[in-house]
């Protein structure tokens, strides 16, 4: 059976690639006109990381909001490299939250930092990217 045409992992690739296009250009959104309707973004600023900034919390986090826009529009158009971006993000603002001692919001970061591995991972499989370890045993066989 060819496990690329099963629907499974193509709904659960789309589902996770929807979320991570979404849901950072609308959090960037959002923090990007300071519109505030999600929450009130600067209170989940470290207050020692905004002690260090040259500039304003709202003011740096109108630049988060770009990166998160600038993030969900690379999944959009390069999936793999925009979800190992998103990643990486994740992990960022949940040591972040972790420093101020939320760690129930660090630990739901880190679960989207892991569904956003899981989505770079599946548009390797669907790219037909090799497994190392595959590459290893195949040419171990010959």
């Amino acid at each position: 059976m060819d496990n690329l045409r099963d629907t499974r992992l193509s709904s659960s690739y789309w589902a996770l690639r929807a979320t991570f296009i979404a849901v950072p250009i609308l959090a960037g959104l959002d923090k990007l006109a300071n519109l505030n309707l999600l929450t009130n973004w600067t209170h989940y600023l470290s207050p020692t990381f905004a002690r260090m900034l040259p500039f304003s919390p709202s003011a740096f986090m109108r630049v988060v909001g770009v990166v998160e826009i600038v993030a969900g529009l690379l999944v959009l158009s390069r999936a793999r490299l925009g979800a190992y971006i998103v990643m990486a993000w994740m992990i960022c603002i949940a040591i972040n939250l972790a420093s101020m001692g939320l760690f129930d919001i660090a630990v739901r970061d880190l679960g989207l930092a892991v569904g956003a591995f899981a989505l770079a991972r599946l548009d390797e499989v669907r790219a037909g990217v090799p497994a190392r370890a595959q590459v290893r045993r195949t040419a171990e066989a010959t």
